[in-house]
């Protein structure tokens, strides 16, 4: 059981001691190269090293009260300036070995305001950390970040608020509107359960090593609620279905749920194509494969 009581609280006058202590660690560059802590292509690891862009990042996950869990901390980077901009309790998951070893001066000069936690962000059930409020950070790696994403949207109302790095292409999969041509089974799903926005986007000369493709921070706001009532696993059928030939009509691509008769009775033109309608729409289709009233045989 990790605790759960006030003690990592500091007063100004602590708080502002430890982080003079975290000003004092030597720079990121510097540790990495002491420790020899090379970032592994098998972990996804590309490290951020500018302090001014890491706590814009961290910034942008303000307030920073309650628990903010960091999925992936690495040597640090973002940890650090999540600390300097007043985190009361910071919650680091990370699966590489070495970090507590490169984490180590940080986590005295943290004084109980960091904890770190040897685990698989794949395996780890992150929405039972803590009572609230809580809130993830995160500089993802790229192959697992939409499958992270998904996996916390299913619990979206434990958490407070998700400030997530993805490629930029993934970043426009999930804000994306009806008639984008980035809009599909990701946007709906996170529209359904979040408001979602693109902060701002990160070059990739700004992480070590470069990946070769742009960044964006994207900050996902769960709703208390669904935004309509439907069952999420039609919808995500519904969905999968529409999307796997998005450039057919919906009365071809839907064809085994119920085709044209299953868009007329939830008023939705069979010609449509997916990309065409909003979240409203694909809930009231969810709603009506769900009743099994139009499924072919």
């Amino acid at each position: 059981m990790h605790d759960t009581s006030n003690k990592a609280i500091l007063d100004h006058s602590d708080l502002d001691a430890s982080n003079n202590e975290i000003d004092a660690l030597p720079s990121l560059r510097d540790l990495v190269g002491a420790m020899d802590m090379r970032a592994r292509k098998s972990l996804g690891q590309n490290f951020l090293f500018d302090l001014n862009l890491t706590r814009r990042i961290a910034r942008s996950a303000s307030p920073l009260t309650g628990t903010t869990i960091e999925i992936g901390p690495g040597p640090g980077g973002l940890t650090r300036a999540l600390l300097l901009e007043g985190a009361t309790k910071v919650l680091a998951i990370e699966k590489d070995r070495r970090a507590p070893d490169v984490l180590a001066s940080l986590l005295s000069a943290a004084h109980g305001r960091l904890e770190l936690t040897e685990a698989d962000a794949m395996d780890f059930p992150i929405w039972d950390l803590e009572p609230g409020p809580r809130r993830i950070i995160a500089n993802l790696p790229y192959n697992i970040a939409t499958t992270l994403l998904i996996r916390w949207l299913e619990h979206a109302t434990r958490f407070e608020s998700m400030t997530l790095m993805f490629q930029r292409e993934v970043a426009l999969r999930i804000t994306a509107k009806p008639g984008d041509s980035a809009y599909g089974r990701l946007s709906i799903l996170t529209g359904w359960l979040a408001d979602a926005e693109i902060l701002f986007d990160i070059p990739p000369e700004a992480f070590v090593p470069a990946p070769k493709i742009t960044s964006s921070v994207v900050r996902i706001v769960p709703l208390a609620a669904p935004r309509f009532t439907c069952s999420q696993k039609h919808l995500e059928d519904v969905t999968r279905h529409a999307f796997g030939q998005r450039r057919k009509m919906l009365r071809s691509s839907l064809k085994k749920m119920g085709g044209e008769a299953l868009l007329i009775a939830a008023d939705i033109d069979p010609e449509a194509r997916p990309q065409d309608l909003d979240i409203a729409s694909f809930c009231k289709l969810a709603n009506l494969h769900e009743s099994n009233a139009f499924r072919s045989t």
